[in-house]
């Protein structure tokens, strides 16, 4: 080899050696110096040099957040104005820039989310009728019935019979279909929460893992389809994986929903719950075994069973409006790739105020959820404005109306403002761990994905395990912001704090999750605490910023696993990333 030749080959050496760690703050110079000189020079593993996370700042963020002032965060609030003003100024103070609606050709900073809002004005009047015996029902206590969203402007019916459909559950991919060809034109349906795996654990839906089968949602859907009336869905702890007080503040409160051309072929006019004790005691009146039924509907041979002799009726106005409410974007531009994009996600949202609990606390303020997070998306914006831009563009998102179905996501995801075929991956932070470090992470679900694999890895090498979603029944990858990006194939993952704490180990964790969802979770309980050491949410945010400053510094696109139910619609966007 001529000496030309050699020292092009080393030099280009060099440069390829040098190039995956081009973000980092390395001395090039020396580097080459070194070489020239034939001295060993070690270039540390050099994933961005990492950013510190200050814990005041992050207390602070979840303070001010889930204060009184901000009224519980409700959308189409004043609530949200003071959220939105405080998200916009602490990410300009970050050094980051608006990433939202183009407005004389320039970025704002939000996006408009138009959204359909409904609330039951005056009084609500429910009977119930059994063998011509009548008992009047409390909105919140025996049932939580939901503000119509169908598009009328209130519910009014009476002697509507009522039908026991078990799961509720069409899905002639797995040969079950719980409705056997009834009628459900004019008629009450009511209906199991979870699909019909989770007791046995083991059968055509996952076993314990829910399926979207499974989801309330899918439930009053199906109703909508077969012309139902209504649909109920009887409340029970452990499948639901919340309880009874989670339902009554979530279905009793405003109702909000994307703006839809025939709103009634997704809604029918009563949506709600019912308590498990009254449902057995009205199954028992109308000559029916409750458990007895139950065990049959997790069974192909289920057959709908009327109640005999049982109606309902009911009366409630329902004020209905469009409103515009908004996702926060912010964005650090990408220096060479800007079109490509890292997103992470969280939603602003809370419950509001709403019925008061048995201290007289009406505003559900949301420190845990999501305080958490959006202090999170603050400083990690903070970070990627700090050092050096990366290659590609990374969006932090804060996103509207989550508590309301997923719907500011599900509007970003149908309205993109950079598209998802571009977009390399989501990571969602939703309630995350204000206490201590935990040796372990989860994803909500059972996802297998690239992008899992990343963040496995990463966190091996910060001695961090990886631990499946331990409550794969409860379906939270479908209650997550990240679902509305999976679903159309953007490689999404919900990251969940760990549980096995660094002081304490599981038992510690478990026993602070459990109090969390018992006591505090979707209640006015979920306030900022003064004790909150936020340590192991800066350990988290390392990880965080490490995977997505990575993918920002990468030409990498992960993708989904060959047998994902999600991997066709993002392999359909291919083309889009040559």
């Amino acid at each position: 080899m001529t000496s030309g030749m050699a020292r092009f080959w080393t030099q280009s050496r060099v440069i390829t050696s040098i190039r995956p760690f081009a973000h980092c703050q390395v001395n090039v110079v020396n580097y080459l110096i070194a070489l020239a000189a034939g001295l060993s020079l070690a270039l540390t593993a050099c994933a961005p040099q990492e950013p510190s996370f200050d814990t005041q700042r992050l207390s602070e963020h979840v303070r001010t957040l889930s204060s009184d002032e901000f009224e519980g965060r409700g959308p189409a609030t004043p609530g949200e104005q003071k959220t939105v003003d405080y998200l916009i100024a602490q990410l300009q103070a970050a050094g980051v820039a608006p990433g939202g609606d183009l407005v004389d050709g320039r970025r704002s900073w939000t996006q408009a989310v138009p959204l359909g809002r409904f609330e039951i004005t005056g009084p609500v009047k429910l009977e119930l009728s059994v063998a011509g015996k009548s008992q009047a029902l409390t909105q919140g206590e025996e049932i939580a019935v939901r503000a119509a969203m169908d598009g009328s402007s209130g519910v009014r019916f009476e002697g509507v019979p009522l039908v026991f459909v078990g799961y509720g559950v069409h899905a002639p991919e797995r040969d079950w279909d719980d409705f056997k060809g009834i009628d459900l034109q004019g008629k009450i349906g009511i209906v199991l929460v979870n699909d019909p795996d989770f007791e046995a654990g083991a059968g055509d839906f996952g076993g314990k893992a829910m399926t979207y089968y499974g989801r309330w949602t899918y439930k009053y859907e199906e109703a909508a389809r077969r012309g139902a009336v209504g649909m109920l869905v009887v409340h029970e702890t452990e499948p639901a994986s919340y309880g009874w007080p989670t339902v009554k503040n979530s279905n009793t409160a405003a109702m909000f929903d994307i703006v839809r051309s025939d709103p009634a072929r997704e809604h029918v006019p009563m949506e709600g719950w019912i308590q498990r004790d009254f449902a057995v005691d009205l199954f028992r009146r109308a000559d029916l075994d409750f458990e007895a039924l139950k065990k049959q509907a997790q069974t192909r041979e289920f057959q709908p069973v009327t109640l005999a002799g049982a109606t309902l009726a009911a009366e409630y106005a329902v004020d209905a409006q469009v409103i515009t409410s908004r996702n926060v974007v912010g964005l650090v531009e990408g220096r060479e790739r800007p079109a490509e994009t890292v997103i992470y996600s969280g939603h602003w949202d809370h419950l509001g105020i709403g019925l008061p609990d048995a201290e007289g606390d009406s505003i559900y303020n949301g420190a845990v959820d999501n305080g958490t997070g959006l202090a999170a998306l603050i400083e990690l914006g903070r970070a990627f404005a700090a050092g050096k831009r990366p290659e590609r563009s990374v969006v932090f998102l804060m996103v509207t109306a989550e508590e309301k179905g997923l719907l500011g996501s599900e509007y970003y995801a149908a309205n993109p403002l950079y598209p998802l075929g571009k977009t390399v991956a989501v990571i969602n932070l939703d309630s995350l761990n204000p206490w201590g470090p935990a040796r372990d992470f989860s994803i909500s679900g059972s996802a297998k994905l690239d992008l899992l694999d990343q963040l496995v890895a990463t966190a091996g090498g910060m001695d961090m395990g990886f631990a499946p979603d331990s409550r794969p029944e409860a379906g939270l990858f479908f209650r997550s912001d990240h679902f509305s990006f999976a679903k159309r194939g953007v490689p999404a993952v919900s990251f969940g704090t760990g549980k096995d704490w660094v002081d304490g180990g599981r038992e510690a964790g478990l026993a602070e999750s459990k109090a969390y969802t018992e006591v505090r979770y979707h209640q006015p309980a979920d306030e900022w605490r003064a004790e909150w050491p936020f340590t192991g949410l800066t350990r988290d945010l390392q990880l965080l910023y490490s995977v997505g400053a990575d993918l920002a510094n990468s030409d990498r696109w992960p993708n989904w696993s060959a047998d994902s139910e999600f991997r066709a619609a993002r392999d359909a966007t291919a083309g889009e990333r040559q």
